[in-house]
């Protein structure tokens, strides 16, 4: 059954499900399914591309920078080698196509991230599940994340004891143990993924509570002194339940702040990176517990112990990455001035639209003064997930495109695709539609990462439409209306247009699956004022042609300029340049 997935995987290709744009075939090839054999590369490193069916003699691959072609060839077989500028942290863009009475047909295209730490444009993923598997199998979802260019991944819920995560010893780690839920968790699948991820240049990190301890941790070493408690007189230990009989252990809570068990766990951190090839750890919280005490009667400042925990793993084990969830930013100001390589935020109530995710990714970069990228798991279909079913594709197709055009990040990948905070949950399942138009949108955040993720402030860019086609407005959105996001940078104006002129709900969840597929709009005539002389207009989409960019006419008459925008269905990226 796997082998028969993964040939229907592989026959796929980056396209927008019915919305693809209809193009001839030649010689019985109208797309093509690409791929790159690394999520991210270091400069001067060459990329490995493969197609999933030979193409036409005269079939070509153009290599792009933002609109500008830096070279192009015509290709020899289904797998071909390039090496992109030697430029640091740089996005591009590979189409394919063959050249038809005198106009290009697009086959596919694929995006390529040239940087040496993946910290600078973080695409987080992750694993949530480890028995017994073949090599086959570990590389089947390892490959499937790489074509989305996941560059790290979070193991979640991989360990034996939060208080004791590596079962057995260093030198000699057990075969086989059980998680939190009693599921087995195999050695070698473990370190089977950790392998895999590292052939494609992603990070490994290992999830655990920054403050966890099982209900036989006094027996490991852990000691009362060090616990977190509901009252000053240490009677009631801070204990989150887990009643269900699911669960082998509830879980006690630790002061982050103790040095001592500062020291308990980083020692046990150590044990597992000697058993296994971890890049760093990923630290996970609560919540906002309210007052909480120590041993001695005193009142502990969570947020602040965050930041004392964090600085003692650094200490501990200096070359080891390290991130930390701050639930619904609680903590996350005192979060972002530690050793962190991005700011990570699980997305709660009352954080409930889409003006709150740009919200929260533009309150990360205030509080990192724009030093650290912010990653988002906001979980879709919530309730829809309660049972079996898919993913509704407009609902996440808009959340994805209200995050990327803010610079985030969304934490929604892994084995599947994630709907619940318990990762292992699979009730939802992705339609084909989805995933391919999900390849198109993390192509575009990599292709076009130096435009949304790397610098520029926000602004209001004053665009309307002449000819009716849009009701526009400035951000945040409203129902019934185009909304305007504005970017400027250097010697450059972005627009981003995200369409929520059908919308249901401006719920970024889409609790129930009911968000509406946006109409396509076509031929919309818009004007914007600018006091420079405009160079060139040029506008991309992960929703049309694979993504890949339009050069625009225009016209500009004073501080007026006006041209035409050829479609717009989720989400329109507009730049000019001066």
């Amino acid at each position: 059954m796997l082998l028969a997935i993964v040939m229907v995987c592989l026959a796929s290709s980056c396209k927008t499900g019915d919305n693809e744009p209809t193009t001839p075939a030649i010689n019985n090839v109208s797309s093509v399914s690409i791929s790159t054999d690394k999520a991210a590369y270091q400069p001067g490193q060459p990329v490995t591309f493969t197609i999933d069916k030979a193409v036409p003699s005269t079939t070509k691959v153009r290599y792009r920078h933002f609109n500008e072609v830096l070279s192009e060839n015509t290709i020899s077989g289904t797998s071909w080698n390039w090496t992109p500028p030697s430029s640091d942290f740089t996005g591009y863009m590979a189409d394919v196509y063959n050249t038809v009475d005198g106009k290009d047909v697009v086959y596919g295209s694929i995006a390529v991230d040239v940087s040496s730490d993946w910290a600078r444009f973080p695409r987080y993923g992750f694993l949530s599940g480890y028995p017994q598997m073949t090599s086959i199998a570990i590389n089947y979802y390892i490959n499937e994340l790489n074509r989305y260019h996941i560059n790290g991944l979070q193991f979640y819920d991989w360990q034996y004891k939060h208080h004791m995560p590596l079962s057995g010893t260093p030198t000699n780690p057990s075969a086989v143990w059980t998680d939190i839920a009693n599921r087995n968790t195999y050695f070698t699948t473990v370190k089977g993924y950790i392998d895999a991820a590292h052939s494609c240049n992603m990070k490994a990190m290992f999830y655990n509570l920054a403050y966890g301890a099982l209900s036989d941790a006094a027996s490991d070493g852990v000691q009362d002194q060090w616990r977190l408690y509901k009252d000053a007189s240490h009677s009631t230990i801070a204990k989150f339940d887990l009643s269900s009989s699911m669960f082998k252990s509830s879980i006690w809570l630790m002061d982050p702040s103790n040095s001592n068990w500062q020291q308990y766990l980083a020692a046990r951190n150590q044990d597992v990176y000697t058993a296994l090839g971890f890049d760093g750890f990923h630290i996970d919280q609560l919540g906002d517990w309210g007052t909480v005490y120590n041993y001695s009667g005193q009142t502990v400042n969570l947020p602040a112990a965050y930041g004392s925990f964090i600085n003692a793993m650094k200490t501990a084990k200096s070359d080891k990455r390290l991130v930390m969830n701050a639930v619904n930013q609680f903590g996350q100001q005192n979060i972002a001035t530690t050793p962190v390589d991005f700011l990570y935020t699980e997305v709660w109530s009352p954080n409930d639209g889409y003006k709150d995710l740009a919200t929260i990714i533009n309150n990360n970069d205030i509080y990192c003064n724009n030093t650290k990228k912010t990653v988002l798991a906001a979980y879709m279909d919530y309730d829809l997930a309660n049972s079996n079913g898919s993913f509704n594709t407009a609902g996440v197709l808009l959340t994805d495109a209200v995050i990327f055009a803010f610079g985030g990040a969304h934490l929604e990948l892994g084995e599947h695709m994630l709907c619940k905070e318990y990762f292992p949950n699979s009730n939802l399942q992705m339609k084909g539609d989805l995933r391919n138009s999900l390849f198109c949108y993390y192509d575009f955040m990599v292709a076009y990462q130096n435009l949304l993720r790397d610098g520029g402030s926000f602004n209001t860019p004053a665009i309307s439409c002449s000819n009716g086609k849009l009701l526009i407005n400035q951000w945040p959105p409203q129902t019934g209306n185009v909304a305007v996001v504005g970017k400027e940078m250097t010697n450059r104006q972005v627009i981003h247009l995200i369409n929520f002129t059908n919308a249901t709900s401006l719920a970024w969840r889409d609790n129930s699956g009911n968000q509406a597929v946006p109409a396509i709009v076509e031929g919309a005539a818009l004007s914007f004022t600018s006091s420079k002389t405009i160079r060139k207009i040029w506008t991309a989409s992960p929703d049309i042609n694979y993504g890949i960019p339009t050069q625009l006419s225009f016209t500009q008459t004073g501080s007026t300029v006006s041209f035409t925008l050829p479609s717009l269905q989720y989400w329109d990226m507009i730049v000019v340049e001066y």
